[in-house]
């Protein structure tokens, strides 16, 4: 597996040592998004919803098999997922709990979509906000930012990814630096998963992903590749 891949762009996505053999990432760039609502992705979520409510009826999250690798992927970097959850299990918990998903736009909401459809934490990412390379580490003492709910999210010893101006995301929560908003053209996603999961897996992910933007947003893929593992 590549610990190093080269965007389109030129720029150079990687993962550090302090990562090894603990994650992979499939990255996924995305370009000609029209962001807008629509309809039809709320449709297929709630869908997906309920299929899920059905199928995890009178489940505790521990005991439903899909959450236990982002909940493995938190324990390899030392972080409580019952404390620091997975974005992945805060969809997922939020669907069984008859809560609806916040509906922003039809591209925060393919990745929704995505992401309960795998149970997978997953970075979606303005890439022309993003500042030169990036490094999928460990963060250091200190290392922050804000999140998109303006809650600050502290990667002092945990996953995340940077750039030269510092952290902009993990699997946890969207930096509002990064953002998707209404301008944004082209996506930068990073689907987490452990280290020992199936790379083939992952790239069907991957796949699945790109189509989904290409049909809810009008999205083409510009660039994928599997780092780590």
């Amino acid at each position: 597996m590549a610990l190093r891949s080269t965007l389109p762009d030129g720029r150079t996505v990687a993962l550090d040592d302090t990562t090894a053999g603990r994650v992979q990432v499939a990255v996924i760039c995305l370009d000609e998004i029209t962001v807008r609502d629509q309809p039809a992705v709320w449709e297929e979520t709630e869908a997906l919803a309920r299929d899920l409510r059905t199928a995890h009826a009178g489940r505790a999250p521990s005991e439903i098999a899909g959450l236990q690798e982002a909940r493995d992927l938190y324990k390899s970097f030392g972080m409580d997922p019952s404390r620091h959850r997975p974005s992945s299990e805060a969809l997922l918990r939020r669907v069984l709990n008859g809560k609806g998903l916040y509906r922003l736009n039809n591209a925060v909401d393919c990745c929704n979509l995505a992401s309960l459809t795998y149970l997978l934490p997953i970075g979606l990412y303005d890439r022309d906000l993003i500042r030169g390379d990036i490094v999928v580490r460990t963060g250091r003492a200190g290392e922050e930012y804000p999140g998109i709910r303006k809650d600050v999210v502290h990667l002092g010893g945990r996953l995340g990814l940077f750039d030269r101006e510092g952290a902009f995301g993990s699997p946890t929560s969207d930096s509002a630096r990064t953002a998707v908003r209404a301008a944004t053209i082209r996506i930068l996603a990073a689907v987490f998963a452990t280290g020992t999961y199936p790379a083939s897996r992952l790239a069907d992910h991957a796949a699945h992903f790109a189509s989904l933007f290409a049909r809810h947003c009008g999205a083409r893929e510009a660039f994928a590749d599997i780092l780590g593992g």
